[in-house]
């Protein structure tokens, strides 16, 4: 993207670093008018990991970049002296998750995360840089050419650099497509892959055998040491997953399974040596099928003790997926016990299905596209879900579907007796309530930054339809634990009363 000097700024005594444009690209004024924008946004990202950027300068025909000068090797540098011990890889991918995290909730992608990107300093401390100057270069439009994406840009000339960059690209990149914060997410996993195992990822003798690994290939898992804690090897299967849609959504999801192995928390899912990294979908599935097949068998007694005759409704339990479809991690049983919502992947188009318990067959519900996290509506005849942004109600017998409101990365909702549903927006921040039928979403419960309380998260509504549990998340593990809420008082949040300090893997 240029050439880099050290230099002295004179008028406030220190040392930075002056990136030089392009001629060619200082030159367009329709460009550098754009890269301006950009940068101003850049210049406005303040964190202990992320180079700053300290202002654009002209001298004559030559524009550069004023820029935080970070002394120490980068850490592709770091690579070639030979293995990095487990700690302190936990310890580096932890504050590149933090810095990539809080670009991330600014609206900022990097686009070009890869080792010659982060510079590690003296005291271990790590520091991206060029965060977002990719996209600043080459602007928002997506390309079918494949030279206009961020890693291959027109203006790269050595193969090495080349190389060096494709390597790291997510498969949406490497097809010339736009991108958005997932494509962090994989180059994150490919360099977090590079750290354990000293090897690149995807690579290949030229350019284009280097995209076709990208896009078709497949991590050589056998390089990840057996000594890798199983929630590291599960976190690099996640982040590496080719769909994006399949993809870990948030690396603050990651940020939180390198802090729980750097803590020598217990790991949950211990893996032996030669099994494949399993999907998450795989292992809570066994646990879903045995949950719904109880709760079951508890409305079965219950309507045998309560009637003198009863209709034993024919039941078949094993639940498989679809046809040439995939499980994901979300399903839900109707209130009468009768059907099961669960969202599932096929041909590479992620859906909810129906499946009526009486039968084995499901079918696909038509307009959920890309939905997911389904919950019941009490009478067992609405759905509430999530897609494209957005909180939706399906009513099954008329097969409509409804936008409630507008939805970031939600976590989950509950749908209550007296027609109020409960959802978490986004992965940060509180709880949500808005009446069934549609109207404006105001707080049911609100996060308290000084007590490190970060993220309220899947509610679900006790019996009562006024009380209702969820899963409240901090900054520290010690801060997971499970609460309790009240609907029901307008304009009038209430905190949740913490009823255990129990860390959530620990249930």
């Amino acid at each position: 993207m240029g050439e880099v000097y050290r230099a002295h700024d004179s008028r406030l005594g220190r040392d930075v670093a002056l990136k030089v444009l392009p001629a060619a690209f200082a030159a367009d004024a329709e460009r550098m008018a754009r890269f301006q924008r950009e940068a101003q946004v850049l210049a406005s990202l303040n964190h202990p990991n992320i180079a700053s950027i300290y202002g654009l300068e002209d001298s004559g025909n030559v524009r550069a970049l004023v820029m935080e000068l970070v002394e120490g090797p980068t850490l592709a540098d770091r690579l070639t002296q030979g293995a990095i011990p487990i700690d302190e890889i936990l310890s580096l991918a932890k504050q590149i998750c933090e810095a990539v995290e809080y670009a991330h909730e600014r609206g900022i992608v990097h686009r070009d995360l890869k080792p010659a990107n982060i510079k590690l300093a003296s005291n271990g401390s790590a520091k991206i840089l060029d965060f977002g100057l990719a996209k600043a270069l080459e602007g928002d439009a997506a390309s079918s050419d494949i030279s206009n994406s961020p890693t291959l840009s027109r203006m790269a000339t050595q193969q090495g650099i080349i190389l060096g960059t494709a390597a790291y690209m997510s498969p949406e990149q490497a097809k010339g497509k736009s991108v958005d914060r997932r494509a962090d997410i994989w180059s994150f996993g490919c360099v977090l892959f590079e750290m354990l195992t000293g090897k690149v990822v995807f690579n290949g003798e030229t350019v284009t055998d280097t995209l076709a690994a990208v896009i078709r290939g497949e991590p050589d898992w056998s390089l990840v040491s057996e000594a890798t804690p199983s929630r590291i090897r599960e976190l690099l299967q996640r982040c590496l997953r080719k769909d994006p849609k399949q993809r870990l959504q948030s690396i603050g999801d990651a940020r939180i399974a390198l802090e729980e192995s750097l803590s020598g928390a217990q790991q949950d899912f211990p893996r032996i040596a030669g099994e494949p990294i399993q999907p998450v979908w795989r292992r809570v599935l066994p646990w879903a099928i045995a949950a719904v097949c109880l709760v079951i068998a508890l409305i079965l007694s219950v309507v045998h003790l309560g009637r003198d005759e009863v209709t034993t409704p024919a039941l078949r339990l094993t639940i498989d997926p679809p046809r040439d479809a995939q499980f994901q991690t979300a399903l839900a049983l109707s209130p009468d016990g009768t059907r099961l919502v669960f969202v599932a992947t096929s041909n590479a188009k992620q859906m909810l299905w129906l499946r009526p318990l009486d039968s084995v067959q499901a079918q696909p519900i038509p307009g959920t596209e890309d939905g997911d996290f389904p919950f019941w509506s009490p009478d067992s005849k609405s759905i509430g879900f999530f897609a494209s942004g957005r909180l939706k109600r399906l009513d099954l017998g008329a097969g409509s579907i409804q936008n409630l409101c507008s939805s970031g990365e939600a976590r989950g909702g509950t749908w209550s007796s007296d027609g109020t549903i409960v959802f978490a927006p986004e992965i940060n921040g509180g709880l949500m309530r808005i009446p069934a039928a549609g109207g404006t979403p105001i707080p049911a419960t609100v996060v308290d930054p000084v007590r490190q309380e970060r993220s309220d998260r899947w509610p679900y509504f006790l019996p009562d339809g006024r009380h209702f549990v969820f899963v409240e998340s901090g900054n520290s593990q010690a801060q997971d634990a499970i609460g309790i809420g009240r609907d029901g008082l307008p304009g009038c949040p209430n905190r949740a009363q913490l009823l255990a300090s129990a860390r959530l893997r620990e249930g």
